[in-house]
């Protein structure tokens, strides 16, 4: 069978599962089912290893490619003192080429051939090709050079190859036989002997070796270092986050007061300056509370002193007559504290109301204030206050939240009907303003009227007119000017205009919204 569940909040702040037993299981049993191994820990982020990461891993990957590009730089300069090395040799060796009788020669002595020879290093081979492609001299296991490698005569170019399976660098040059005949006249045909001279590369690793470690081990003992001061260097830096929150962590739970931006670094003192202005806001909404606190329990002594004072005269008595008396008052007392608690929860939830905690949503403002008035119209019957509704002819919609709103129209008509006298009218208007942008909810009664004076502070809580003889707990326009602030709406006062008796002037309470769309009748003609 299915176990129910409930969630329980521990005063540990864990939450738990409570199971309901199973059947034959004790009623007194519970099971508790911690959520922690239902929902993985959220691993809260290091300000310090963020900015730690996003330091070292450019690092760490430029540095391969640093020392790439040092190998490569370190092969490029080994090259350049062997290659002009190899050019002189075989310049040298073409110059020992001649032509005599039609026989391409090399006169290069044998002790000249054991100096081109000599190296203790790497191996050294030469070639010498006549016009035909014959050996000269040398050996036969250099490749010839690329077709579209063949440069002008006596120019020297440099290539790599292979020779007996080992990599070689090789340099060459063509030598011009014509100018070189001895005893015959100049061709006009170019006779051209390939000279080659190759060399195996292992002097130039170990130079270029020798050269990457020059620079490469340093940066062994270096890169410890960096990071060594990379990690000090952060440490120091945010090292005035550290003393903010030990700053903070020493304060009093009541101490509201600003923090010192003056003594943190110039990149923390927008954050303090937010949390400054944060702190205002709560000190001043705590001493809101504390005032409304206060002149809340002031407010209930009355009735509750009342329904005290009804109770014991009730005990007292021996008619029954003056018993129901006394009931009846304690039921007006009870009423009047009942409607004060309601009242003070509204303020509450209209405080409280923001739009992360409930959305604004779309309203047809005329079908929600229709059904607010008829939900009114039996109490303004009983008061003998003719309670009417104008509407336009086509819907207005804002948006808002439908329960604040008809919370504020709500308060704005017991307003109205309680100062309206018997026989009195009140109104509830819904209509747009001249340029159909504007959403307007009006309650006009003819009642005493409001004087310009005290319009300031009908808003307040508590705030009572003087000499107005109504019973009420001045709180029902508080709550009106909280939802109509939540709704970036204008709220005002003005004298009815429609009031025509000097004793009554009455009040018009005129809500403006802004409309979510232009009502669809107009978009229909333009």
């Amino acid at each position: 069978m299915p176990v129910a569940t409930r969630h329980v909040l521990l005063d540990s702040g864990h939450e738990v599962h409570l199971r309901e037993p199973a059947e034959g299981v004790d009623d007194d049993a519970v099971y508790a089912e911690p959520l922690d191994t239902q929902c993985g820990e959220t691993t809260q982020r290091s300000l310090f290893g963020e900015i730690l990461d996003w330091m070292l891993v450019p690092l760490l990957l430029l540095w391969p490619i640093s020392i790439a590009i040092t190998y490569l730089i370190a092969k490029s300069i080994a090259n350049e003192p062997f290659d002009r090395a190899l050019e002189d040799r075989v310049t040298v060796l073409a110059q020992q080429v001649k032509e005599f009788d039609g026989k391409t020669m090399s006169r290069l002595p044998p002790s000249a051939r054991d100096i081109l020879r000599a190296d203790d290093v790497d191996n050294v081979y030469y070639q010498v090709l006549g016009p035909t492609g014959a050996l000269v001299d040398g050996e036969r296991d250099i490749p010839l050079p690329a077709s579209e490698e063949k440069p002008l005569p006596w120019s020297v170019l440099l290539r790599n190859d292979l020779v007996r399976g080992t990599e070689v660098r090789v340099a060459f040059t063509y030598v011009d036989l014509r100018k070189l005949k001895t005893g015959q006249p100049e061709s006009t045909v170019p006779r051209l002997a390939l000279v080659q001279v190759a060399e195996t590369l292992d002097k130039r690793a170990q130079l270029a070796n020798q050269i990457i470690k020059g620079v490469i081990l340093p940066e062994f003992i270096i890169l410890p270092i960096a990071l060594a001061l990379v990690w000090f260097a952060l440490s120091r830096g945010l090292s005035p986050l550290a003393e903010l929150q030990q700053r903070i962590r020493a304060r009093r739970p009541d101490d509201l007061s600003p923090i010192d931006s003056g003594q943190v670094p110039e990149e923390i003192a927008p954050l303090v300056r937010s949390l400054n202005d944060m702190l205002a806001r709560l000190s001043q909404s705590i001493e809101m509370q504390k005032r409304f606190i206060a002149d809340a329990a002031h407010q209930m002594k009355t009735p509750l002193a009342g329904m005290r004072m009804q109770t014991e005269l009730a005990l007292r008595q021996i008619s029954q007559d003056e018993i129901h008396k006394s009931l009846e008052q304690l039921s007006k007392s009870s009423e009047s504290a009942t409607r004060l608690i309601n009242q003070l929860l509204s303020l509450a939830r209209a405080e409280n109301q923001t739009p992360e905690s409930k959305p604004l949503v779309p309203v047809e403002l005329s079908e929600l204030a229709r059904s607010v008035v008829h939900d009114w119209v039996q109490l303004s019957f009983s008061h003998r206050i003719d309670l009417g509704f104008e509407q336009p002819g086509y819907p207005i919609m804002i948006e808002g939240n439908p329960i604040m709103l008809r919370e504020l129209l709500s308060n704005l008509i017991d307003n109205a009907v309680r100062y309206t006298p018997p026989a009195g009218t009140v109104t509830v208007r819904v209509r747009t303003d001249g340029e159909l942008q504007h959403a307007i909810l009006e309650v006009e009664d003819t009642g005493p009227g409001i004087a310009p004076t005290e319009r300031a502070h009908v808003f307040e809580r508590f705030y009572r007119i003087l000499g107005s003889n109504v019973e009420g707990s001045g709180l029902g326009l508080s709550i009106v000017r909280e939802i109509a602030q939540q709704h970036d709406a204008e709220l005002d006062i003005f004298n009815n205009p429609r009031s025509h008796d000097a004793r009554f002037p009455g009040s018009l309470f005129r809500v403006t919204l802004r409309m979510q769309q232009r009502p669809t009748f107009i978009e229909d003609i333009g």
